[in-house]
């Protein structure tokens, strides 16, 4: 996460800016967890961040095949971001990043996970105030084939009442406020990935606030469109 912004005024005392995170994830709860990994990748590790490793093609062989198809052809970023949320709606997942010229390559699940265990600083300080409910964790690759890949995670915290998420997305939302944190990318047999906030988007669905943040983890995806999928996925329902 980057550090706050300190400006200082004309008598001399200093003041931070705090901006709206531009992408990361987060995500907390209590209770036991429960992990699954999808795809062959190695459950190994919980917690933590997610980052670029050096056996990124080793780990998602599926990634060479050359055979995702373009559901969207000659439409531009903007069209196909419109189309991807409609897909998330309806929790179609490889439909939606089929709109990116992407497909799923691995997933892993987290059903419950400790909310307090798995967040920092003032997002972890609300969450010792107000009681979260459930924490649902979901961590995916995906790629377009031809060795460009990127990993998704998406968080789901529940609070007894709406105004709790709201206030929670509030906190998390701006940048240096802590985090939650995303399963380890180890689940996906991706050491050494680390998600840097960048691409991040948080939205309040009833009363569960929902996280999603993107990273590349091999070649190059760009920026936008690691954007454009932390958008739309925090419309996917729970997972």
């Amino acid at each position: 996460m980057a550090k706050p912004i300190i400006r200082t005024r004309p008598d001399g005392t200093k003041y931070p800016i705090t901006p709206k995170k531009g992408g990361g994830a987060k995500v907390f709860v209590a209770g036991v967890a429960i992990v699954a990994a999808v795809g062959g990748g190695t459950a190994t590790g919980l917690g933590g961040a997610a980052s670029v490793g050096s056996g990124a093609a080793e780990a998602l062989p599926g990634n060479l095949a050359g055979d995702v198809a373009d559901s969207l052809p000659g439409r531009s970023l903007k069209a196909r971001k419109a189309e991807a949320e409609k897909s998330a709606k309806r929790g179609r997942k490889k439909e939606t990043f089929s709109r990116f010229k992407l497909k799923q390559l691995k997933e892993a699940m987290e059903r419950e996970g400790d909310c307090l265990l798995n967040s920092t600083g003032r997002v972890r300080e609300y969450l010792a105030r107000h009681r979260c409910t459930s924490l649902h964790r979901n961590l995916f690759a995906v790629g377009d084939g031809h060795g460009n890949a990127a990993v998704l995670s998406i968080a789901r915290v529940g609070f007894p009442k709406k105004s709790d998420a709201e206030g929670c997305e509030k906190v998390e939302e701006v940048q240096g406020s802590g985090d939650i944190k995303p399963l380890g990318a180890a689940l996906l047999g991706l050491d050494g990935v680390k998600f840097s906030g960048h691409h991040f988007q948080s939205r309040v669905d009833g009363r569960a606030m929902v996280v999603a943040e993107t990273e590349t983890v091999a070649g190059k995806v760009d920026p936008g469109t690691l954007d454009a999928l932390a958008d739309v996925s925090v419309w996917f329902p729970k997972l």
